[in-house]
């Protein structure tokens, strides 16, 4: 897989500010120019910078006179603001009253927003054709995105823009839009300053630290994490640092996939090289795939999918298995040399009582890495017929999950939580009962978000030794990684990987990072 060597863009950051007062409003305007922003939006107060007054027939909150709303907007400029943003159906009347004349350093953005299903590529172009008709310097398209497969329609509307374009969609399933939309040209980026959160707005700090936007251009080749829920993934800022570390142009996004039916349709498309694949797909992505390596056959769940450069079929691996099975034959060692000072040349899940719960993508490769090991599986799964075939698979035994309550392992036993339950938000629940954790000798949650849940504390209450699912998710990122890469800048172990992550970025960080950058690490983020 070649890389191309990354370069910096044209395309700005801009941070909306909605504060209520003049002093919310400077303070709010240094804020983003410290995290990252290269213009501020300012709804609502005529200031002198991107100056949107957006009336409620288009979503905005004015409801006042048009011709009062009209006034401000033309002080705005007149006062040298350098943007003045106006709506479609205003920009229309202002043109044939001939008052879309420019003053000088002014420009004017002319926006559209589209309210429910994305329209055609036919039906966008006509609407991008009318915004350019009106004059404007810039145009702004927005659409509600109700899936994912939608976004290629506004991405294929950068080709075919003859001046500056902003086009987004807007929501979690539109993230995409916004840091993808350098690599088509796009004039404008939004990013949310610290402590105003927005569903499908990125960050200023994670579009300059995590994802680099000034840096993704045509040739970036872009990554995607197929998932439902995305939100809590770290994968973004794990492996976009790391592949600019090793100079590859390359970029990670997260992708919040309702269908896969629907999604395979549309993507990849040629920009996409790869993806991981996340809850719940990790099974049905199978069949999604034109080859499957061993591995990921034999588990019957692909975490990994590369579409080969050669011929463009997708390929699909199982990184979780090894990076599951590893990180707690790891811990089990460690314990095993602090007490003896000895180890041993075969697995220390030989033999083992291993408690399975969840019988999903990730619980099948936990399965089948401890049959590799020679452990006893015992499978507890929601779904029991779901259960009882991975467990015939490994040879196993199954268990209803309602039985999970009251179940009594043997001393000694590993119990493997591969089950949402605890992840984040729902942090408050545990899949077995507290009495029974005291039996077991090690407890490994694939949830790690938070990274010590509420099983792994009460288990590290009850005495046994407890392996966090980061472990497994920094694990198997390293095999993702260099199936991304082609094994360029190929990451060997956890040494040398040596990262530390956490859910969010945080300017005062960046002298930590720095200095952290400077003793050689790849990247640092605190895990909290």
């Amino acid at each position: 897989m070649e890389s191309v060597r990354m370069k910096k863009t044209s395309t700005m950051i801009c941070a909306p500010l909605r504060a209520q007062t003049v002093e919310q409003m400077v303070s709010e305007m240094h804020q983003a120019k410290a995290q990252g922003a290269d213009v501020v939006e300012i709804r609502d107060k005529p200031l002198p910078v991107l100056i949107i007054y957006r009336p409620k027939w288009d979503g905005g909150l004015y409801e006042g006179d048009e011709h009062v709303r009209m006034e401000a907007l033309h002080l705005a400029r007149e006062l040298g603001a350098d943007y003045i943003e106006f709506e479609l159906k205003a920009a229309s009347k202002l043109m044939a009253e001939h008052k879309m004349s420019q003053s000088r350093g002014s420009k004017s953005i002319v926006s559209c927003y589209v309210k429910g299903e994305t329209p055609s590529e036919e039906d966008l172009n006509h609407i991008i054709a009318s915004m350019q008709a009106t004059g404007a310097d810039i145009i702004k398209l927005v659409t509600d995105a109700a899936d994912i497969t939608e976004i290629p329609r506004i991405f294929h509307l950068f080709s075919c823009c003859q001046m500056p374009l902003i086009a987004y969609s807007s929501g979690e399933r539109g993230l995409i839009s916004q840091i993808l939309s350098p690599k088509y040209g796009g004039f404008l980026v939004y990013g949310s300053i610290e402590g105003d959160s927005v569903p499908g707005l990125p960050s200023l700090a994670s579009l300059r630290e995590v994802y680099k936007v000034n840096y993704i251009h045509k040739d970036t080749k872009v990554f995607g994490l197929i998932s439902k829920p995305v939100g809590h993934s770290k994968g973004p800022i794990l492996h976009n640092p790391v592949l600019r570390h090793v100079n590859f142009n390359g970029v990670y996004v997260a992708m919040f996939v309702d269908d896969l039916q629907k999604f395979f349709s549309v993507y990849p498309s040629p920009d996409f090289a790869g993806f991981s694949v996340g809850i719940p797909y990790k099974e049905a992505v199978i069949g999604f795939c034109d080859e499957v390596h061993p591995l990921a056959q034999s588990i019957a769940a692909a975490n990994t999918i590369i579409k080969r450069p050669s011929d463009g079929k997708l390929v699909g691996y199982n990184t979780d298995c090894e990076a599951a099975i590893t990180s707690i034959e790891d811990s089990l060692i460690k314990e095993k040399r602090c007490t003896n000072g000895k180890t041993s040349l075969n697995s220390p899940l030989s033999g083992k009582l291993f408690v399975l719960v969840g019988a999903g993508g990730a619980g099948r490769a936990l399965a089948f890495g401890a049959k590799s090991r020679g452990a006893r599986i015992v499978v507890f799964d929601i779904d029991f017929d779901r259960a009882k075939s991975l467990a015939f698979a490994v040879t196993g035994e199954v268990r209803r999950f309602e039985d999970l309550a009251i179940f009594q392992p043997e001393k000694g036993a590993i119990l493997a939580n591969a089950t949402p339950l605890g992840m984040h938000p729902n942090t408050d629940r545990i899949p077995v009962s507290e009495a029974s954790l005291r039996n077991y000798q090690l407890v490994f949650d694939s949830v790690y978000t938070p990274k010590k849940t509420r099983l792994l504390e009460e288990a590290e209450a009850a005495g046994a030794i407890i392996v966090s699912g980061a472990e497994m998710f920094l694990r198997q990122a390293i095999g993702q990684f260099n199936l991304f890469t082609g094994g360029q800048g190929k990451v060997e172990s956890l040494t040398n990987y040596c990262l530390v992550f956490d859910a969010i970025y945080t300017p005062n960080k960046t002298k930590f990072l720095k200095d952290a950058k400077e003793t050689g690490v790849v990247f640092i983020y605190e895990i909290c």
